[in-house]
């Protein structure tokens, strides 16, 4: 491939990555192409991007953005998987489509968050995290926790009260 082709593929990737902080690097090979249609068509469903690269360029690429650690150490063909709503959903996505059998040969490499090295270790113990959405509602749930507590026990205090009310009332009606 002549110097001119590397260039204009090299800047093809930089504009493509412009603004990714986050991705994982996955193997796709040997996926048939079947296969390999079906797990792009579902990436693709959680706007997940899959780009096979050849990693020389890729690192090129990614160089002096926070993407450069994702290349650091890794020998081989490589695909670049980025998108979705977090890193935590994408590397959830990305651990359950390789558990399934029509995929065994996709797997995660490795990756980059926040523009630290991820191990493939990493990368299975971050699709354990909560995602974004499931931390809002956790903190949603506590902010509100405090409030609903004190409400549930002013009513029960108050409820009381009115039932003891109504019963010395019913109690003077009787011995009226």
């Amino acid at each position: 491939m002549s110097k001119y082709v590397k260039n204009l593929i090299t800047e093809d990737l930089r504009q493509r990555l412009a603004g990714v902080h986050d991705a994982l690097l996955v193997s796709v090979v040997g996926l048939d192409a079947n296969a390999d249609n079906s797990l792009r068509a579902q990436l693709s469903s959680k706007d997940i991007n899959l780009l096979v690269v050849k990693k020389s360029l890729a690192a090129r690429a990614a160089d002096g953005t926070p993407l450069a650690p994702m290349f650091e150490g890794v020998a081989g063909s490589a695909a670049i998987c980025w998108g979705g709503e977090d890193i935590v959903a994408l590397a959830k996505e990305v651990m359950r489509l390789a558990k399934k059998d029509e995929y065994k040969a996709f797997e995660a490499r490795g990756g980059v968050l926040d523009g630290e090295r991820l191990t493939p270790e990493l990368v299975e113990q971050v699709s354990k995290w909560p995602t974004r959405e499931e931390q809002l509602s956790i903190l949603l749930g506590q902010v509100l926790a405090p409030g609903a507590r004190l409400a549930g026990q002013l009513g029960s205090v108050g409820g009381a009260l009115a039932s003891q009310i109504e019963q010395k009332s019913n109690e003077e009606e009787e011995a009226a």
